[in-house]
């Protein structure tokens, strides 16, 4: 799996191996002192307003204009989709290209789509990359690089400052260290935006060989784009997103540019993608105006974390708090479908005061055969049996989902879950970059937006309905005894589970072990 170490297993894996320790107070003395660099050159730059007159922008806003104060959603669920229509956009923009995510993997798919917005900036196209420090551990060479194009900027959050020996940071530094960017949006010429859970890398699009997750993004065109590019400007333009060239060591030309535009495309060439990526304009047009008539038509809002979290000790973001507003106005019925999902004692009276008073609770998380994070499936696990007791129907995604089966050029990958999708009474969703856990609520900056359409809803549940089919996920029921079992289906015959579905003692024991250390909050 592809997600990078969360600040508690770098704490972790510092703990474990005490020989660190004496370069640790070493390091007090000799870094004691560093900080984030403050003396660079740095522009404040917003989105541009002339979206209107762009080719992708022209004929959305003439369809927002038939929708007064209603913007335009579209649901996208399959990773082929979600590649060629970013990669299509990308093809499309005229102005500026403006992308935000918390990982950016050195893949296949992270090497197309920089050689997309490397030839987007050829065209003259402002592209702005905002990327979390998380996973840029050994990268700051190449995206300096790129950072040499005169039309491309790219900007570090909450930045590690000992760029090469980072558990520096992690010791030193821990309480800012441990907030950080989990946003994910692309903005085309301001005039469309794609906001979810999908970082960029192989997994997030099904081409991966070991294993893909089961995602879900929207796609978004008229007012509330103009509400996405604010939260990216916003963001861009505060003290905690630092130009990559402020951390390089030494400056980067031209030529470097070249050294990396060649090795991307080259890179690119000997490794065919498994998706068509290339289209003359008439087909990008008409896929534009496919696009535009495919759209649903509602209000819609963005609920957004400020990035001043970083300054915080926990606290419950601005989003965290919207949820628990929405959930408070419940009627009936409350989807979710979160990779992880942990609670507290407040999050379970909650949930049960919810069910008691006639709403329908359904959860579809990770199993603990699928989950890319051990520690966050033993934070979930030891609140199981609560949830259950409290009404919560509790269904764990297989790793062997048939809805996830992606066969990929070299075989035949994993199933896991990554989607972050809520849906309240049929009526609303909310989609986006949070999980209901600890971490989303207190710790990091997170997005996601809003949408009232019972029509949209109508197709999320249908996704969602799709992933607690017992050929996807086991439901997870206590018996009357108080004990634990997996019911799902297995070549057609239904199974019932006493102990986690393919999973070995080692899992399981480490699950365990985690589960009572007070990490809770930290994950």
């Amino acid at each position: 799996m592809t997600k990078k170490p969360t600040v508690f297993e770098c704490l972790g894996r510092l703990q474990s191996e005490p020989c660190l320790l004496p370069l640790v107070l070493l390091a007090t003395v000799i870094a004691g002192c560093s900080s984030l660099p403050r003396d660079y050159p740095r522009e404040h730059s917003t989105a541009f307003d002339d979206y209107p007159q762009t080719r992708i922008g022209a004929p959305l806003e003439a369809a927002a204009q038939e929708h007064p104060g209603d913007s335009g959603f579209g649901l996208i669920r399959e990773g082929r989709d979600a590649l060629t229509l970013r990669v299509a956009l990308t093809d499309l923009a005229e102005t500026s290209l403006d992308v935000q995510y918390y990982l950016w993997e050195a893949d296949a798919t992270g090497r197309v789509l920089a050689q997309r917005l490397i030839r987007a900036a050829d065209r003259g196209v402002r592209v702005r990359v905002l990327l979390d420090d998380i996973s840029l551990s050994g990268n700051d060479a190449p995206l300096t690089a790129l950072d040499a194009h005169s039309r491309i900027e790219v900007r570090v959050f909450n930045p590690f400052v000992n760029r090469q020996a980072r558990f520096l940071d992690v010791a030193l530094d821990a309480q800012r260290i441990n907030h950080r960017m989990h946003n994910k949006a692309m903005v085309v010429d301001n005039a469309v935006a794609i906001v979810g859970g999908r970082n960029i890398g192989n997994n997030y699009f099904g081409v991966a060989t070991k294993a893909n997750f089961r995602d879900l993004d929207l796609v978004a065109a008229g007012p509330i784009v103009r509400s996405v590019s604010h939260v990216f400007d916003y963001f861009w333009n505060n003290e905690w997103a630092v130009p990559i060239a402020a951390l390089a060591e030494g400056p980067y030309t031209s030529a470097d540019l070249q050294d990396a535009r060649r090795a991307i495309e080259e890179l690119v060439a000997e490794e065919p993608y498994p998706y068509r990526l290339e289209w003359d304009q008439p087909a990008l047009h008409a896929a534009l105006l496919a696009l535009r008539d495919s759209l649903i038509w509602a209000p819609g809002v963005l609920y957004w974390d400020d990035p001043s979290v970083v300054d915080k000790t926990a606290e419950k973001g601005a989003l965290a708090r919207n949820v628990d507003t929405r959930m408070q106005e419940l009627s009936n019925e409350l989807l979710i479908e979160s990779a992880y999902y942990i609670s507290d004692d407040e999050d379970i009276e909650r949930d049960r005061a919810l069910i008691r008073r006639g709403v329908r609770m359904r959860v579809l998380t990770n199993s603990l055969a699928s989950n890319d994070v051990v520690a966050a499936h033993a934070g979930y696990a030891k609140r199981r049996p609560e949830l259950l007791e409290a009404g919560v129907e509790l269904y764990e995604y297989r790793p062997d989902a048939m809805v996830n089966k992606t066969r990929v050029w070299r075989g035949e990958s994993k199933a896991a879950l990554h989607t972050k999708a809520m849906v309240f009474d049929r009526q609303a969703v909310l989609i986006g970059s949070f999980n209901l856990d600890p971490r989303s609520s207190d710790l990091n900056t997170e997005m996601g937006l809003y949408v009232e359409s019972p029509e949209l809803a109508e197709r999320v549940v249908a996704y969602l309905d799709q992933g607690v089919r017992p050929e996807n996920s086991y439901r997870v029921v206590l018996d009357a005894h108080g004990k634990l079992h997996w019911q799902t289906v297995s070549d057609g015959e239904r199974v019932c589970y006493a102990t986690e579905p393919q999973t070995t003692w080692r899992q399981r024991l480490m699950s365990n072990f985690i589960s009572v250390l007070p990490v809770e909050q930290q994950l």
